[in-house]
């Protein structure tokens, strides 16, 4: 492995998988380390590269288009959405590579070696669902660095199938087998990860959710009347892309008759007609990130998705999550746990106005839940921030 000067400025490789919200939990840490003085670099497939020119870091962009939501449609039929299809995450399926992955390996990784060896990085920086970033950082004798997303169900038993997958890839290239990182980052306070994952450094979540103006309504209207509320409703959008408007037709339209509750919903235009009339009290908008939206709410519904998570975790808001897929029901079950929400976990639940209603109700009037949630904002703010992180990297390497 190489060895790295403390007081030098490292070269860093950012190596995200090719997924928007796989990059963004990775800029924080990005931003801290060019604030003290190390050069950045990030690699990647087209897919990712918007939100590295919205974070403003350096990229080169490898290959075709990935395309995860395309890759989601190909595994759905017509008008049903991921939670009406496969129900929660079945731990067994954790045991099995998925051959989308095994296919972006075989189809960068010949490119992103040729990169790292000219560019020669002293420290390698990925998501744990990146496995070519320690095949890369195993080939050039580089640390590499693992930064979890969130709540983490899935890259651990992952990276066991990916091990086994990727063997004869490795092999070929003079590794033994797929390594472990040498180091991992977790921005989850304690009490909401899951227990008996392996050792990872604490790092204080910052919100990055992308670039964007801030609306000028947003800016001069919030609720002010003694007892109104505002809940911001954000489902993202792949939730919607994968058959999911008439889910949250249903779902805007469970706030008719809630007193003194007004929602802000994130809806991207294209989806806006489709979804029809809501009622009085709630407002579709364009997408905004997110953190900008929570400042001024009291509660928030969303599907459970780590950076949805987490950033609402960091405003202090209790959670009614609505899970569709993958990771997100793990998200939920720790959300529940610490006593900062509320989880509807089944397809039937989700598309009952009633059921909703009354999830909305109950984490609006039970003290509670915003007890719970303002724990884990505590919580996560006795975290080291990225910069302190970013101070002892040396002493880590």
């Amino acid at each position: 492995m190489s060895t790295v000067d403390r007081g030098a400025p490292l070269r860093v490789l950012i190596i995200p998988s090719p997924v928007v919200t796989h990059l963004m939990p990775l800029v924080p840490l990005a931003w801290a380390l060019r604030a003290a003085g190390h050069e950045l670099l990030v690699v990647g497939q087209p897919d990712v590269m918007g939100v590295a020119r919205q974070a403003g870091l350096n990229a080169v962009s490898i290959g075709d288009r990935f395309g995860m939501e395309d890759v989601f449609h190909s595994m759905l039929v017509p008008g049903k959405r991921p939670i009406e299809l496969w129900g929660r995450l079945d731990p067994a399926h954790l045991e099995h590579f998925p051959p989308v992955w095994k296919d972006h390996s075989d189809r960068v990784l010949p490119a992103y070696l040729e990169l790292a060896r000219a560019y020669r990085p002293d420290l390698i920086v990925a998501d744990p669902m990146e496995f070519n970033s320690l095949v890369v950082g195993g080939l050039l004798g580089v640390p590499v660095l693992h930064h979890r997303f969130g709540v983490d169900a899935v890259s651990e038993p992952v990276r066991a199938a990916a091990r086994i997958a990727l063997r004869d890839s490795c092999r070929a290239l003079g590794l033994d087998e797929l390594p472990d990182p040498g180091i991992q980052l977790d921005p989850c306070p304690p009490d909401l990860q899951l227990p008996g994952l392996l050792q990872a450094l604490p790092i204080r979540y910052v919100p990055f959710n992308g670039s964007g103006e801030v609306p000028s309504w947003l800016r001069a209207e919030r609720p002010s009347a003694p007892g109104k509320r505002r809940v911001v409703v954000s489902l993202g959008t792949r939730t919607l892309a994968l058959h999911g408007v008439p889910f949250m037709r249903g779902l805007l339209r469970a706030f008719e008759g809630l007193r003194d509750v007004e929602a802000i919903a994130t809806v991207p235009g294209a989806f806006r007609d489709e979804i029809g009339a809501v009622p009085g009290n709630v407002r579709m908008t364009d997408p905004v990130p997110l953190h900008l939206l929570v400042e001024t709410c009291d509660a928030v519904v969303h599907h459970g998705g780590s950076g949805t998570v987490l950033t609402t975790v960091h405003a202090g808001l209790p959670h009614l999550v609505l899970p569709q897929m993958a990771d997100q029901f793990g998200h939920a079950d720790q959300l529940v746990a610490t006593g900062a929400g509320i989880m509807i976990d089944d397809a039937a639940g989700q598309n009952d106005p009633v059921c909703l209603r009354g999830a909305l109700e109950e984490l609006l009037t039970d003290p509670g839940y915003a007890k719970g949630a303002w724990e884990l904002r505590e919580a996560m703010r006795e975290m080291p921030a990225p910069s302190e992180v970013v101070a002892g990297l040396g002493r880590l390497l």
